[in-house]
């Protein structure tokens, strides 16, 4: 069974540890376990009981009401707010607590639901991009194992993909040509998936390339679809944290307006140009796609 400091947990929570330590001080909830060598850590166990804790707290059951709660009572409780799809803070954790677990049934049964009871778009804004920004600063972090990452970034392009699917595109009288792709060093690909389900859903065309497309390839590809738009996405950390030197060095292969979304976008400053129109969030995207 896997075990966590209390740095680990705090991360995986988002619960400072000098809460979680009151909470043990004060109503001896989740006391942790220690090593031969007195070293304080936490099991598999442990943590599932303090998503559940966080589930509740952050839901209007203070702390010293929930130390009074059976294991089962807390669970209890817990069952009906996962219920509550539109319930945003929860439906992260649960996210997060099914990532841990590798559980795929959990996992695509919270996708469904959210999307079923908000849309695809509120699901992402309220839902997915804070749950995947989470999940990529654990990993970043060494938290969470790079399989956990992985594990839970390939649901959501799975289920992306279904929605992509689903969508009737509307015949509208002139459609824009946009290319979607991801520079090189970036492989996330649910922002770039969830602009080609809103161009979709606008009635325009989208030529989706993928991740870590060449620089070079760019300018073949402008000269044979001949685009109205470029639209890119930056999400990870691993391509640098100068972004304005990466979407340069886009500009500097394409010569029609380029769009950029993505976390990186929301979290760092970019300089203004005359072809680049920053996308900060899902409000800026779809307020754009839909103005055009």
């Amino acid at each position: 069974m896997k075990k966590y400091s209390i740095s680990d947990i705090e991360a995986l929570i988002g619960i400072k540890a000098h809460t979680i330590r009151a909470w043990e001080t004060r109503y001896n909830l989740v006391p942790p376990k220690r090593t031969p060598t007195n070293i304080r850590y936490y099991d598999e166990e442990d943590l599932k009981m303090l998503l559940n804790i966080v589930a509740l707290n952050e839901n209007g059951y203070k702390i010293s009401r929930i130390s009074k709660l059976s294991k089962q009572q807390m669970i209890d409780l817990v069952v009906q707010l996962n219920s509550k799809w539109d319930n945003d803070a929860v439906q992260v954790l649960n996210l997060s607590k099914a990532t841990l677990q590798y559980n795929e049934k959990a996992f695509s049964s919270i996708l469904s639901g959210c999307i079923k009871t908000m849309g695809l778009v509120k699901t992402m804004d309220i839902v997915l991009f804070p749950f995947m920004k989470r999940i990529g600063m654990l990993w970043q972090t060494g938290t969470i194992d790079p399989s956990q990452e992985h594990f839970a970034a390939n649901l959501i392009r799975d289920r992306m993909i279904v929605e992509i699917d689903k969508v009737k595109k509307p015949e509208i009288e002139k459609p824009l040509r946009f290319v979607l792709f991801l520079p090189e060093g970036e492989m996330h690909e649910t922002g770039l998936l969830f602009a080609r389900y809103l161009l979709k859903s606008c009635g325009h065309d989208a030529l989706y390339l993928g991740g870590e497309v060449p620089y070079p390839d760019l300018k073949k590809v402008i000269h044979s679809y001949k685009p109205d738009y470029m639209f890119v996405v930056l999400t990870s950390l691993n391509i640098g944290k100068d972004i304005n030197k990466i979407i340069a060095k886009v500009l500097d292969y394409v010569d029609v307006p380029v769009l950029v979304a993505g976390s990186l976008i929301s979290e760092f400053d970019v300089l203004v140009n005359d072809r680049l129109t920053p996308l900060k969030n899902v409000c800026q995207m779809v307020d754009f796609l839909e103005e055009l």
